[in-house]
Parts: structure tokens; sequence; C-alpha cells
């Protein structure tokens, strides 16, 4: 079965446009609980709440319909998703509950590889699967609510970019525009492999590798969030507004999965790259210079994405070292600004 070709849309590109949600949260009414040290109100990746004086947990929880083809891979991938919000605060998974979507009268040796597939993944992180919940679908869906225990002293927020901080990004991007050629039947096998391989990986080793610069040089890694489902426009803009700053963001210095600037200008762009661009488009500015395709590329979902890290400047040639020493591809791309008009800027 070609699991893509059973839903509308694939991996984070599902997620709703995030004007929706920001119109919804805005009108909710704000909780009182001097133990949360972290909620919803700020769009960080995980909520944090504190135990004790030095023990916090840190929760999420992500879920999505299918971004492979593959049973098993779909599985690592949703687990490796979920995972990321943990490391993306510098934090720790130890327990994982599944969620399941996946009709009625649908295979069950495919429900039981994308479950294999989760579960490898979560043994691989150390983080141990305690239960779960299912129910029918015609469209199938899999994540999980992952905890995770964090110092609350340490703890890696969205917000807090300084003027001159260096931005970092720990992987490639492109994954939405070739998950969508892929659901069309009109992408390279090459293109979907390495796809498949970066989304599967887990953010583990680049989050140890911040937290090795953060033990040697405390104070210098200022801002932390995973690139997903809002592109890496959409979570820089959660950055900038959150800090008071704003970015500029070098287009030729990212580095882009095989085949996804050709997939970008083949046209392969979901509903949820249109939503991003819709919402984030009047905060951005593009020089001139920048080709088309490789702007729509910064609006495109990721699934599973890389850490977008704000650090001190001085201490980028470390982090890279450090990041390099644990085969992590990460690269410069951009720099923190003192806040002005437009609040990003791509060169």
């Amino acid at each position: 079965m070609k699991l893509t070709a059973t839903v509308k849309a694939a991996g984070c590109a599902a997620k709703l446009s995030p004007s929706v949600l920001d119109a919804v949260l805005r009108r909710l009414p704000r909780q009182i609980d001097d133990n949360v040290l972290v909620g919803f109100e700020t769009s960080d990746d995980a909520g944090v709440y504190r135990l004790s004086g030095g023990l916090a947990l840190v929760q999420t929880v992500d879920f999505f319909t299918p971004i492979v083809d593959e049973p098993f891979s779909f599985g690592q991938i949703a687990a490796a998703n979920s995972l990321s919000d943990i490391y993306a605060m510098g934090g720790r998974p130890i327990s994982a509950l599944s969620i399941v979507a996946f009709p009625e009268k649908g295979d069950l040796e495919i429900l039981e590889q994308i479950l294999r597939g989760g579960l490898a993944k979560m043994t691989e992180a150390g983080c141990t699967v305690i239960g779960g919940h299912s129910i029918r679908d015609e469209d199938m869906k899999f994540g999980y609510a992952v905890t995770g225990l964090i110092d609350p002293t340490r703890i890696w927020r969205n917000v807090g970019a300084q003027p001159g901080d260096a931005l970092l990004l720990t992987k490639p991007l492109g994954a939405g525009v070739i998950s969508t050629g892929l659901k069309q039947g009109r992408i390279a096998e090459t293109s979907v492999i390495a796809a498949t391989a970066a989304m599967s990986r887990l953010n583990r080793d680049a989050a140890e590798a911040l937290a090795e610069i953060e033990e040697r040089s405390p104070g210098t890694i200022h801002a932390v969030t995973d690139v997903t489902g809002f592109a890496l426009l959409g979570h820089a803009r959660e950055m900038a507004v959150g800090s008071g700053v704003s970015l500029e963001i070098d287009h030729a210095a990212i580095e882009y999965l095989p085949g996804a600037v050709a997939a970008s200008r083949e046209g392969f762009y979901s509903g949820g790259l249109r939503n991003n661009r819709q919402f984030i488009g009047e905060c951005v500015a593009f020089q001139p210079s920048v080709p088309e395709e490789f702007q729509n590329l910064l609006f495109d979902p990721q699934t599973s994405g890389g850490l977008l890290v704000a650090l001190a400047a001085a201490e980028v040639d470390a982090a890279l070292g450090a990041l390099a020493a644990r085969e992590v591809s990460a690269r410069r791309i951009g720099q923190v600004l003192s806040k002005r008009s437009p609040l990003m800027e791509v060169k």
C-alpha cells in the first residue's frame, strides 16, 4: 500500500494553519499554577512542570499522517519527531504513550510495522513506551505523547536570542516538498531515501553537543527550537517575536535535501506551505537575488526537522566542532539583529 496516497496531507504538513491556532489560543483563559515553568502561551516546543527545586517534567505530544510509504519508516519518523520537542528544550525523554488512528479494515501487518518502527526509535532514545490509545479512522495517524526530565534551571526556550548571536540549523530542509512529490509519484527514490534518513535521525546528538558547549561556557546557548510544521521561517518568527529581535538568514548557507530544490522548482507544494506563507509572509523580506524556489523552501513544512539555535557568536566554531564530532551536519545560516522592520530578512 502507498501510505502517502491514503491521506490528503503528509506528515507535519497536515497541521492546522498557524493563523487558525494563533486566533484560537489567544482567546483561551490564562492558567494560574506557579509550578508551570513553560506553558502553551509562549509557543514553546514543550511544556515544563516543576516537581521540586531541582527536577521538572518536560512534556509534549505529536502525531501526524504518513510522510513516507514504508510503514516501519513512518513509525520511526513519527517517534523521532515526537522526541524532538524534548531535546529542543534540553530535556531527557523517559516515557511515551502511543497515539494511533487506523482504518477499521486496514491491513494489520501495516499497523504492526508502524508500531515496530516507533518502538525501535523509542528504544534507541532510551525512552520506554508504557501504553497508548487507538481509534478507528480512515486517515491513518501515528505519534506519541512523550514525558522527559529536565533541570528547571537549565531549560532551553525558543525565546532569549540576543543581537549579535549566530543562528545554526542542524538538519537540511526540504522534507515537505519531497513528501508532496512522493505523494504524487513524481520524486526520485534517492531523494526519498535521503529525506527518510534525515527525518528518522534523533535530535539527541545535536542536543548533547549543545549541552557540551553550555557546560563548558554557561550562558552560551540563548534560544533553541525545532523546525517542524511551521517551517524554518515560522519557527524563526516565533523566536524573533518572543526574543524582541530581528533575524537575518542567508538562504545559500542552508543545507537542502538532495532533490529538494528541484522539487520546489516543480511546484510540489503542500497546503501547509501555502498556509505558512500566508501567515508569515508579511514578516519577512526577501532580497531580489533569492530565487522563488528557495523562498518557498523556507516556508516548507518540515517533519522531524533539525534544531534552530541562537548562540553567542564567539562559540560558533566550538559548537560546530562539537556537532561535527557527533556527525551532525550543522550550518551557520544567519545572525540575530536588534529589532527592526522587517522582522526577518533573507538574503
